[in-house]
Parts: C-alpha cells; sequence; structure tokens
C-alpha cells in the first residue's frame, strides 16, 4: 500500500498546483481554472466509473447470451436443456 501511496500523492499535487503553473505560462485563467485540480479529478472520476459500467453491462450481455443458448451437450452425447 505504501508503494501506491507516494506516487499517488505526487500525482494530485500536481494535478492541484497545474492551474498555477498554467496562469504563468500564460494559459487564460478560465481555461486554467475549468481544468484546474477538482474538476480534473472529478472527470476522470465520472469517466472510468463510466467505462467500468460499459464494460460490465457488456459482460453482462455476453452472459445472458451464452446462457440463452439453451443446450449444452453432457458427457454421455445427451443433449441436457437449461
Amino acid at each position: 500500500m505504501s508503494r501506491i501511496t507516494l506516487p499517488g500523492s505526487i500525482f494530485l499535487a500536481i494535478i492541484a498546483i497545474l492551474p498555477a503553473f498554467a496562469g504563468i505560462f500564460g494559459v487564460q485563467a478560465e481555461f486554467a481554472q475549468f481544468f484546474g485540480g477538482t474538476s480534473l479529478l472529478i472527470l476522470v472520476g465520472v469517466v472510468l466509473d463510466t467505462l467500468q459500467q460499459v464494460e460490465s453491462h457488456l459482460l453482462m450481455r455476453h452472459y445472458d447470451g451464452l446462457l440463452s443458448s439453451g443446450r449444452i451437450k453432457g458427457r454421455s452425447g445427451s443433449v441436457a436443456a437449461y
């Protein structure tokens, strides 16, 4: 767990300081505030959650198609219906 904590804290610090550095390099203040630390973290969290939900829906759809096929052959060669 401590191996993840240090890089994660450095990444969060960079994201929090990023709008200040953007202002120094001549980026407009509104643009730097819009893509600031908090909004960027929220945006990344929402995108990751959306991707996870899409993946789970696709996985469930795949399993529904697998289970509704109806007939599975057993070892004896007879057909068993589910």
